[in-house]
């Protein structure tokens, strides 16, 4: 019998006593409808998280369900800057502790500015990175929001395909 696997961000939702699921793949999914469909889900289930970088080297998370992306002249305004940047590979791994394809908001080294688009809440059941590639964590948006209590919310992404602007 195989021990449940443990991360960063399970032992943070076990510390707080909040309830989650893992599901492991038998490989990492190619896309996020392929992690949908793995978990049972619809693709605005799954929820991405981004890493920037701002113009003065500080990082800001931002969720966003998939099927959507984070709207840049939006996060330009609601942070006050004139440049952001997605993070790097390296950088990800460095700010979050995490591999692109498994990041979190939940288990962080550091505490991180951590944003995320509304739509993120609609469902009644989200999943997310776990902190390894090929598994998930399932979870409610109260659970997520119990679990982050200054995340900030707001409208910051637009779906795939939709012109910036």
């Amino acid at each position: 019998m195989n021990a449940p696997l443990q991360t960063p961000v399970t032992q943070a939702l076990d510390a707080l006593g909040l309830p989650y699921q893992v599901v492991q793949h038998a490989r990492p999914p190619k896309s996020v409808a392929e992690a949908a469909a793995w978990r049972g889900q619809q693709v605005s289930q799954v929820v991405r998280s981004l890493l920037f970088r701002l113009d003065d080297e500080t990082f800001v998370l931002v969720l966003v369900p998939g099927g959507y992306r984070a709207h840049w002249p939006t996060l330009r305004r609601y942070l006050g800057r004139r440049r952001i940047a997605m993070a790097t590979p390296a950088e990800v791994h460095q700010v979050t502790g995490y591999p692109i394809g498994a990041v979190s908001p939940l288990g962080l080294p550091r505490p991180l500015r951590i944003l995320a688009d509304a739509r993120v809440f609609a469902p009644d059941e989200i999943s997310m990175g776990v902190g390894v590639r090929g598994a998930a964590v399932i979870l409610s948006p109260a659970t997520l929001r119990a679990a982050l209590p200054r995340l900030e919310v707001g409208d910051f992404a637009v779906p795939d395909g939709q012109e910036t602007g």
